[in-house]
């Protein structure tokens, strides 16, 4: 089967995953959700890569290869990279060699676009958007994890986020992921970014922003059948 890894999104942790996380080892895949320095004011991208690739090391046994890659193994990695997570995700696919590419709910940054610029090159800045938090990024999420999710809440920091964006988007299959009741990332825009700058249709599921705590088993369901279209065929 695969290894998720799975980043989240700015100023959120590792938690944001563990509903997502059970129905997949459900399924027989391994997970790996990683907490990102994402309070240290120093830290970098390449730092937020290397933190990933340490998790996955030590869930490995101390070796990434014990993961599998696309050039072989047993267990080939999908990265998914939630909201501000698409930030780091693509970077971390070069690093693992990863089979698979998933963006949830997430930003698409194109190569030498920061974080900053992002709003307004992809036409967001022209949105209409809620100024209430608990609409932008709990609705349909359960009252007793949106609570647990804002005290687990991080102070996103980073000098990186002003920086031109290093990366590029690797030539892996990719997946993006609309959630249809996101109202921080609407649907029509989100179709507009992943046509626009991924070239592809995204695979739409009920939920909000935050449908890893809304709709778990659809993010699953979505991140399996992903897995199973990109495995390679068996042989023998």
């Amino acid at each position: 089967m695969t290894t998720f890894v799975l980043i989240h999104g700015g100023g959120s942790t590792a938690w944001d995953w563990h509903l997502v996380s059970g129905v997949l080892q459900e399924s027989g895949h391994d997970v790996v959700a990683v907490d990102l320095p994402a309070e240290d004011a120093g830290a970098t991208l390449g730092d937020y890569t290397t933190a990933v690739g340490s998790a996955v090391g030590s869930a490995a046994g101390g070796s990434r290869d014990a993961v599998g890659s696309a050039a072989g193994g047993s267990r080939a990695a999908v990265v998914v990279g939630h909201s501000l997570g698409g930030f780091t995700a693509p970077l971390v696919c070069d690093v693992l060699g990863a089979a698979g590419l998933v963006y949830l709910a997430a930003m698409i940054p194109l190569p030498g676009e920061s974080f900053a610029d992002w709003w307004t090159k992809t036409g967001h800045d022209s949105e209409e958007i809620a100024n209430d938090p608990e609409v932008l990024y709990y609705n349909g999420v359960p009252d007793e994890f949106a609570r647990e999710a804002r005290a687990r809440e991080r102070d996103q920091q980073g000098a990186w986020l002003s920086l031109p964006w290093p990366g590029r988007h690797p030539e892996v299959p990719t997946m993006a992921i609309l959630c249809q009741d996101d109202h921080l990332f609407p649907a029509p825009f989100m179709r507009r970014q992943v046509r626009e700058r991924l070239g592809i249709e995204p695979v739409e599921i009920p939920g909000g922003h935050y449908a890893a705590l809304g709709n778990p088993r659809a993010v699953a369901s979505a991140l399996d059948g992903f897995a199973r279209r990109i495995a390679p065929a068996p042989t023998g």
